[in-house]
């Protein structure tokens, strides 16, 4: 079973109804043992940082999370859960994250762009995850943020995006995948990626 937490954040239902859509036994969860029975873990995501890794706290959850990934456990990050994967973010100040990555989460600079960064835009793939794999490069996907993560190491990009400066859409390291986009929001190629992490998922 693939564990969605949840922490009070997120776009819960869609993520699940679109694992569901793809034959993906997937379940919203909000505690600690869920966690850590599960084959894998989806952390989705919509808001502040800073929001978010209390509810983590609070809830219990951060240890479990970070030790789901320590043992392996694929892990699918999407939006805020890309970003509290890094050392910290600027949001509101100063806040610590979960650490998995070094790097900082940072607000798109002032320009004559909105932001938030906010529709569809495409995604360049400079590392082809196993959950991209049929998936176009420069493949066309869903954003809503006004903050991007700016890794240290270099070599878990694996997207980026340009709106204003390119940064980073996507990471992948071993078992950990994570997106700035949304999948759930995403349509077919959405799915896609969905049904890739349960293969992922599956075969793990």
């Amino acid at each position: 079973m693939i564990a969605i937490v949840d922490y009070g954040m997120g776009n819960l239902r869609s993520v699940e109804k679109g694992f569901l859509k793809v034959g993906v036994e997937a379940r919203i969860v909000s505690d600690k043992k869920s966690v850590e029975d599960a084959r894998g873990v989806v952390l989705p995501g919509v808001g502040a940082f800073r929001d978010c890794i209390r509810n983590l706290t609070d809830a219990d959850l951060t240890g479990a999370i970070v030790g789901a990934i320590e043992k392996g456990k694929p892990y699918l990050g999407i939006c805020l859960g890309l970003q509290v994967l890094f050392s910290e973010s600027e949001e509101f100040g100063v806040c610590r994250g979960l650490d998995v990555f070094r790097g900082r989460v940072v607000r798109f600079p002032e320009s004559a762009l909105k932001v938030p960064h906010m529709g569809w835009n495409t995604v360049k793939i400079a590392r082809r995850p196993p959950l991209f794999d049929g998936i176009s490069d420069e493949s066309y996907f869903y954003f809503v943020h006004s903050f991007y993560v700016a890794p240290e190491e270099r070599e878990i990009i694996a997207g980026t995006t340009e709106y204003g400066p390119e940064f980073t859409s996507m990471v992948w390291k071993d078992n950990i995948f994570a997106t700035q986009f949304h999948p759930e929001k995403s349509q077919e190629l959405g799915l896609r990626v969905l049904k890739g992490f349960g293969d992922f998922v599956r075969k793990a």
